[in-house]
C-alpha cells in the first residue's frame, strides 16, 4: 500500500495540463487549458483544464476531477495504477507504508510470482527468434497462421522447447525457487518421483496480461500431433491469475474498446490477434472459460456494448446462447455475428483479407435476442407445444434486461416475429421478471435489495485490486441541471467554492459609538448571513455545496473546495468543478485599447454583499409565490385576512432589498 505521504507528493508534483496533455491536444486559454473531450465526440472545444486548480471538467458530457480521475477514465486504471503511472512518469520514488510480517510475506510472494512470470516470458519471446527449434517450429506456426513479427511482438508470444525442464532449469539457474515455479503453475513437481518438469514444454506460447501490462499467467498451444495432449494448457489459478477475472487480449484492446465503444467477443487466442492485425483491435476472448459475470464487468469498464462473434457451426451457435444471459444480466446491450458454416474470425480473414472482414462485421450484426429468436423458432414448425416453450425461453431472457424501454422494443419485435399478441408477451414476462424478483429475494436470504443509490461492489482486474466502477452517466445530468439553477443560488455556491477562504475586512460601530475592524471569511460571512435569516437553497446541489462549508465551520474546521474534486458523488463533484472552472474571460484586444473590465475577485466584497442580497430576494420571491397559491387555496375570511398581510410584509421586504440592489420591482 502507497502510504499517504508519498501519495501527497505524487499529487503535488503532478501537473495536470501535461498529463492531460499527453492524450488530449490542449490550447491555453487564458489561465485554463481547452481541447476537444476524449470521452465523447465533438467538434467544438468544451474540455477545459485549470492547472491553478488542478481540476478538469467537459461541459459537454459532464465528466469532471482531478488527474487520477483523469487517469482511471482516459486509461482505465484502477486507483493505486493511477499513483504509480505519475509516480513514474515524475521520477518519484514510492514509500510503502509498515506492513504487518504477514502482509509483507504475502506482497514479497505476489512480486515474486510477477517477477517469473515476466521473467518467463522475455525467456519464451526469445526462444521465438533466437533458438533454432523456436524459429523452426514456434515462428513458422505463426506465421503460417498469417501473423506478422510486429503482431507476433506486440502480444510477446513465444515458444517453449519440448524438453523436459529446460526453462525450469534456466529459472532455477537465476535464482527463482521451485515453491514459485510450482504456485505460477510453469512447473510441475512430480512428489513421488521428486521429478519436475515444464507444464507448457513443446507449446507455443500466449502470454496472458492484466490491464497495466503485467504478465500474470500463459496459454500454451501444443504444435505435436500426440492424441494424448491437450490442444490448449492454461497456467492454474494463483495470487496473481484467476481466468474467471482475466479477458485474453484487453491490455491491447482497452484504448480501442473505449473508442469505438464497442468490444468484440470471440473465442480463441488466435482469433484475437488476427482480429488485431486486421484492425479490429477492439476485440477480447475469454481465457480458456465458459464467459463468467466478472469477465463481463471487465468489459463493461470500458463499454456497454458487446458483439460476440463464434463459429458458423452448431457448437458455436450454442456457445452463443450460452453466453447471452450473463451478458443481459449485467446490463450490456448485445449483437452477433455469425460467421459461414465452418469459418472463424481467424479463417476468414485469412481467407478474404482485412477489408473483406470488416465489410462483413458490419453488414451481418444482428440483435442478439432476434438471432437467438430465429434460431430457436426454425426447430419448432408447426408445433404448438414447442413453439409455447420457445415463447417462455424468449420472454426469460427479455427478462434478464434490466432496462424497461429496452425490454418493451424487444417484446414488440419478438411479437412480430413469433406471430405471438404483444400483449401475452407481455403477461409471459411480468411473470418471469416476478420470478427473478422472488429467485433474488430467496438467494439473499430473505434480505430486501440494496438502495439503488448504492454502487454494486467492485469487480477484480485480475491482480487483485478492485476496478473502479463506471458512473458517468450522472455527470451529464448535472452538467444539463446546472443550467437551470436560479442565478443568485449558483453564484453563491460559486463565491464559496472559489473564494471561500478568502478573508475581507469590514468596519462596523462598535458598542461606544467608534467604529472597529473585523475580518470574516467569505465561506463565514455566507453561512453566517443565510443562517441568521433561516434560509436555505432550493437546488439540492447548491445546498450540499453550502453544508459542507456550515458543517466545517461549525467543527472549527478550514473548508476546503478539494474536498468536492474527489467526491463520491459523482453528480456533486461535476457540479462542483463546472463552478471552479471560469469558462469566460476578457478578451487581450480590450486591454489593448485601454478597456478594463473588473474581475469578481477585484470586487470581492462588494459581489458577496449584492449577491447575498440577490439570493434574499430570490428567497422572498418564492415565498411570495407560495403566498399566491395559498391565498387561492383559502378556506376562510380569516385565512384570507392573514394571508394578505403576510403578502404586504413580503412585497415590503422585496422593494427594500430591490432598494439596496438599485433595481425596480414590479
Amino acid at each position: 500500500m502507497i502510504d499517504q505521504e508519498t501519495i501527497q507528493r505524487i499529487i503535488d508534483a503532478s501537473r495536470i495540463e501535461e498529463v492531460i496533455g499527453d492524450f488530449v491536444s490542449l490550447k491555453k486559454r487564458g489561465a485554463n487549458h481547452i481541447g476537444c473531450c476524449p470521452f465523447h465526440n465533438e467538434k467544438t472545444p468544451s474540455f477545459y483544464v485549470s492547472p491553478s486548480k488542478g481540476i478538469f471538467k467537459c461541459f459537454g458530457c459532464g465528466e469532471a476531477g482531478d488527474v487520477v480521475a483523469f487517469l482511471k477514465k482516459h486509461e482505465h486504471f484502477n486507483y493505486p495504477e493511477a499513483l504509480r503511472y505519475l509516480a513514474q512518469k515524475y521520477n518519484i520514488e514510492i514509500h510503502e507504508e509498515e506492513q504487518t510480517e504477514e502482509q509483507k510475506e504475502r506482497q514479497s510472494e505476489r512480486d515474486a510470482l510477477f517477477h517469473v512470470s515476466e521473467f518467463a516470458q522475455k525467456y519464451f519471446a526469445d526462444l521465438l527468434y533466437n533458438d533454432e527449434m523456436g524459429r523452426a517450429v514456434g515462428l513458422s506456426y505463426f506465421h503460417s497462421r498469417g501473423l506478422s513479427d510486429e503482431v507476433i511482438k506486440n502480444f510477446g508470444l513465444g515458444y517453449c522447447l519440448d524438453e523436459w525442464s529446460n526453462f525450469t532449469d534456466h529459472a532455477r539457474k537465476s535464482g527463482y525457487s521451485d515453491a514459485v515455479l510450482e504456485k505460477t503453475g510453469l512447473t510441475i513437481f512430480k512428489e513421488d518421483s521428486g521429478r519436475s518438469y515444464d507444464r507448457f514444454r513443446g507449446r507455443v506460447m500466449f502470454p496472458i496480461y492484466s490491464i497495466s501490462g503485467r504478465v500474470l499467467g500463459f496459454s500454451g498451444r501444443v504444435l505435436s500431433s500426440e492424441k494424448q495432449a491437450a490442444k490448449y494448457v492454461n497456467s492454474p489459478d494463483s495470487d496473481i491469475y484467476n481466468k474467471s477475472r482475466i479477458l485474453y487480449g484487453l491490455y491491447q484492446a482497452r484504448s480501442a474498446i473505449a473508442k469505438a465503444n464497442k468490444c468484440y467477443l470471440v473465442e480463441g487466442n488466435i482469433d484475437v490477434i488476427s482480429m488485431h492485425q486486421s484492425g479490429v483491435e477492439n476485440t477480447v476472448a475469454s481465457c480458456g472459460t465458459s464467459l463468467t459475470t466478472e469477465q463481463i464487468r471487465l468489459i463493461k469498464r470500458y463499454t456497454p456494448n458487446v458483439t460476440v462473434l463464434y463459429d458458423g457451426d452448431s457448437a458455436g451457435i450454442k456457445a452463443a446462447l450460452r453466453a447471452v444471459n450473463l451478458l443481459f444480466a449485467e446490463g450490456m446491450h448485445v449483437r452477433c455475428v455469425l460467421f459461414p458454416d465452418g469459418e472463424d474470425p481467424d479463417s476468414y480473414a485469412q481467407k478474404y483479407g482485412s477489408a473483406k472482414l470488416q465489410d462483413y462485421l458490419a453488414g451481418h450484426e444482428d440483435n442478439f435476442v432476434m438471432f437467438k429468436t430465429k434460431v430457436l423458432l426454425d426447430g419448432v414448425k408447426n408445433d404448438p407445444i414447442r413453439k409455447a416453450e420457445l415463447v417462455k425461453e424468449t420472454v426469460q431472457t427479455i427478462a434478464l434486461v434490466p432496462d424497461l424501454l429496452e425490454r418493451t422494443e424487444y417484446i414488440a419485435q419478438c411479437s412480430h416475429l413469433l406471430d405471438v399478441p404483444e400483449e401475452a408477451l407481455s403477461s409471459e414476462l411480468a411473470k418471469a421478471l416476478n420470478q427473478n424478483r422472488l429467485k433474488a429475494y430467496e438467494e439473499r436470504g430473505g434480505q430486501a435489495s440494496a438502495s439503488t443509490s448504492q454502487q454494486p461492489a467492485a469487480p477484480m482486474d485480475g491482480t487483485g485490486e478492485a476496478a473502479p466502477i463506471d458512473v458517468s452517466a450522472s455527470a451529464s445530468a448535472a452538467t444539463v441541471a446546472q443550467m437551470r439553477l436560479h442565478p443568485a443560488e449558483r453564484h453563491l455556491a460559486q463565491l464559496l467554492l472559489n473564494f471561500g477562504d478568502r478573508t475581507l475586512s469590514y468596519t462596523i460601530p462598535a458598542d461606544d459609538g467608534s467604529l472597529q475592524e473585523v475580518s470574516y471569511t467569505v465561506a463565514q460571512a455566507i453561512v453566517g448571513d443565510i443562517h441568521s435569516d433561516d434560509l436555505s437553497f432550493s437546488d439540492p446541489l447548491c445546498q450540499k455545496v453550502f453544508d459542507y462549508y456550515s458543517d466545517t465551520l461549525e467543527r472549527g474546521d478550514t473548508p476546503d473546495a478539494s474536498f468536492f474534486v474527489t467526491a463520491d458523488d459523482e453528480a456533486l463533484r461535476s457540479f462542483a468543478i463546472s463552478l471552479m472552472l471560469e469558462t469566460f474571460r476578457i478578451s487581450d484586444s480590450w486591454r489593448a485599447k485601454n478597456i478594463f473590465v473588473p474581475t469578481v475577485e477585484d470586487n470581492l466584497q462588494t459581489d458577496l454583499t449584492e449577491s447575498l442580497l440577490a439570493f434574499k430576494l430570490k428567497c422572498i420571491n418564492d415565498r411570495i409565490a407560495d403566498n399566491a397559491t395559498r391565498l387561492r387555496k383559502a378556506a376562510s375570511d380569516d385565512d384570507i385576512t392573514a394571508i394578505l398581510e403576510e403578502k404586504r410584509n413580503l412585497v415590503d421586504i422585496r422593494n427594500k432589498l430591490g432598494c439596496a440592489l438599485h433595481r425596480v420591482i414590479d
